[in-house]
């Protein structure tokens, strides 16, 4: 077996029916699919008993633990020499494997990643947080854009990784949040070699309205601030930017209360978003979305940010003591 998808699923059927149905279509067939249920009170049994035909399907349920700990169930019980993660909010093309088995010949690779796009059936406002999680203007290109601040990091929503490898790491590890540039930055330390195959992309979903997006962003600030301080190296300019956003923005519209053109950065930056995201999704409607998105992104992850900042680097305390209600309840 050459490949072994491993995807981790927490109460959503419907989507791992999009998934399976995407991946009924590759045009590269040397597969196998382990979907592992994470406690689900919703599960998605009956959905891959669907599929049991058309595709080589491994089903398992245990109970919750995260995402990390449950790809790393279902790769003990996967038989590729390739293991391969997504999410459960993804569709992948079918040229999909195709493309990872072209880079691969080309350029041998232990670890690898693929970008996202946004899917014609998303809605706008999915496609709108699309947009903020992936323009060179709101994340510096660094999920996988032709331009970037800093080096790419595969993310567990689109990764691939040598079977062999992935047990020497030991897999993820059980941080709540950014378990996935965790590993990454484990591979990279690991010597391995990790690089962007563009052309490996996949529809991912993302969050389905604003309140449920500001959440994720707001705990991949506070996962940053973890990942320092088990790796202080990590942190690079690109992972500051939303926190001085915030800031910025805040002194910004406290001094537009004695100086109007204090608006005008704010206003520049929400007309360059408009007509970027406008252009890109040929929908000014998408546009406006967009900007909403854009703020909700850098405001969530710099107020993410900045309170783990303050409880572990200024108040001392460990990763469960800060965030024992929001994280590990």
């Amino acid at each position: 077996m050459k490949y072994s998808f491993v995807i981790p699923v927490f109460n959503r059927p419907d989507e791992v029916d999009e998934l399976l149905e995407s991946l009924t279509h590759q045009t590269f067939r040397d597969f196998e699919v382990v979907i592992v249920e994470d406690g689900s009170s919703v599960p998605c049994k009956e959905v891959v008993e669907k599929y049991s035909n058309s595709l080589t399907l491994k089903y398992f349920e245990k109970q919750n633990s995260g995402p990390g700990q449950t790809r790393n169930y279902g790769a003990e019980r996967a038989e590729g020499e390739y293991l391969l993660i997504l999410d459960s909010d993804c569709i992948v093309p079918p040229t999909y494997l195709e493309a990872i088995e072209t880079e691969l010949k080309e350029n041998p690779a232990d670890a690898f990643g693929g970008p996202d796009r946004a899917h014609s059936s998303f809605t706008e406002v999915q496609k709108a947080i699309n947009y903020a999680m992936t323009s060179f203007f709101t994340t510096g290109g660094i999920r996988g854009g032709k331009k970037k601040l800093d080096k790419f990091y595969p993310r567990s929503f689109n990764m691939g990784i040598h079977a062999e490898v992935y047990r020497t790491l030991g897999g993820f590890s059980k941080m709540r949040f950014g378990e996935d540039i965790d590993f990454s930055i484990r591979i990279f330390k690991g010597g391995y070699r990790c690089r962007l195959f563009p052309e490996a992309w996949v529809w991912h979903k993302r969050r389905t309205d604003f309140r449920k997006f500001f959440k994720q962003v707001h705990n991949s600030g506070i996962a940053r601030i973890n990942l320092y301080k088990k790796y202080p190296e990590s942190l690079k300019l690109v992972h500051l930017l939303p926190a001085v956003f915030t800031i910025g923005l805040i002194v910004l519209l406290l001094g537009s209360l004695w100086y109007v053109g204090c608006l005008v950065p704010i206003l520049l930056f929400i007309l360059l978003i408009l007509v970027d995201a406008s252009v890109r999704n040929q929908s000014i409607r998408i546009g406006c979305l967009s900007v909403v998105a854009s703020f909700i992104q850098f405001i969530g992850y710099g107020s993410g940010f900045i309170s783990a900042w303050w409880r572990r680097c200024v108040k001392g305390k460990d990763e469960y003591a800060a965030f024992e209600k929001t994280f590990y309840q």
